[in-house]
């Protein structure tokens, strides 16, 4: 159902006006009856998919080993 209020009743019952909305209703904001704006409630947000990557990177088994001598001296000066 749309419901259809002025910008001084938006402007002053906006928190009233949300609720309505996450509610699932939307509000059009009119401005000497022409309308000027639409609140409407966000899309439903996609559920996030676990493992979608899996497969895609491998660690090197020396990973955590210790850098070369020469690699360690050249960030040290």
């Amino acid at each position: 159902m749309t419901k259809s209020v002025g910008v001084h009743q938006a402007k002053t019952q906006l928190s009233m006006l949300l609720r309505l909305v996450a509610a699932g209703e939307e509000i059009v904001i009119t401005r000497r009856g022409e309308e000027v704006a639409r609140l409407v409630p966000p899309p439903p947000r996609p559920r996030r998919q676990l493992g979608f990557d899996r497969g895609r990177l491998t660690v090197p088994e020396d990973f955590d080993a210790p850098l070369p001598d020469e690699l360690v001296a050249a960030f040290e000066t």
